[in-house]
């Protein structure tokens, strides 16, 4: 599925008479001015996955971001903007098939750290409330309790329980249902599972950060069928090798000048990591010299 179908950005001398139109020129940085043009890239036509290749620095962050604003679509979290920063995004065109679907969204490496995080900490809260609820099994279980009033009533229902059920059974009941304990990975895999549903445009800035090179295939899976059966469009930047191998990728090499389109095989990072187990393919192969 196709959504967006094209998105332009200002050339360099459109982004000349800008600069010059300034009223000051005392500014530290002009961005995002002045960092998509260096490298030729004035514009995207997008398949339904759409990879945004290239180094540090190289604009794919920052391509990503102007195509979020300049839609509209759902962010989680802020992100640092330059006092240009939407000027630069008024002077961008873009040409969607129909409209955006409501549930499109921008997924970056911040939002997937920030779930970690919360993730983390609410299992961190559990932690401390099951040594609790411990104590407190231990405490109404052997409690010499009788009822009063019908202020005491919750007491004798936890009494009543306590004595009913085993330690274990006891705690899992007090505690909230369905929070697991996850690995980073495992937390970060979730995140995309939950975040990207049918039918939606999504822009994912570097999504294989915390994921190892087996959750990294997953999620290539994920992605893949989520393209191919179930309506969703992806625009990616990446450096992982299993992402960029994705089959039907339109690929941008944004460390060339102009962006060029390539191949994942024709990549100068991938050919490194080719050429590196090439060299020690014997090694792998288990014989000890070449």
């Amino acid at each position: 599925m196709i959504y967006l179908s094209h998105f332009s950005f200002p050339g360099v001398e459109r982004e000349y008479d800008f600069i010059l139109g300034l009223k000051r020129t005392c500014y530290d940085t002009v961005y995002p001015f002045q960092i998509l043009s260096r490298h030729g890239l004035l514009m995207l036509d997008f398949e339904p996955v759409t990879i945004l290749y290239g180094g540090n620095g190289s604009g794919k962050t920052t391509a990503l971001n102007v195509i979020a604003e300049r839609l509209g679509v759902k962010r989680d979290t802020p992100y640092n903007r330059s006092s240009f920063f939407g000027d630069y995004v008024r002077l961008c065109e873009f040409e969607v098939r129909g409209k955006v679907p409501p549930v499109s969204r921008i997924i970056t490496s911040d939002d997937v750290f920030d779930f970690i995080l919360n993730l983390r900490n609410l299992n961190d809260g559990i932690d401390q409330k099951r040594e609790e609820l411990f104590e407190e099994y231990l405490e109404n279980k052997y409690a010499h309790f009788q009822m009063k009033s019908l202020e005491d009533y919750e007491k004798l229902k936890k009494v009543t329980e306590a004595r009913r059920r085993t330690q274990s059974g006891y705690v899992r009941g007090q505690l909230m249902d369905n929070v697991r304990e996850h690995s980073n990975g495992e937390s970060a895999f979730l995140y995309f599972s939950e975040k990207i549903q049918e039918n939606g445009l999504y822009l994912l800035d570097e999504p294989e950060n915390s994921l190892s090179p087996l959750r990294q295939q997953e999620l290539l899976k994920f992605l893949e069928d989520s393209a191919r059966f179930f309506g969703c469009q992806f625009v990616i930047s990446t450096h992982s090798p299993f992402l960029l191998s994705m089959r039907g990728a339109k690929i941008y090499d944004l460390d060339e000048e102009p962006v060029d389109v390539k191949k994942w095989t024709h990549l100068s990072g991938i050919r490194v990591y080719y050429d590196f187990f090439k060299e020690h393919r014997r090694e792998f192969e288990g014989e000890l010299f070449p």
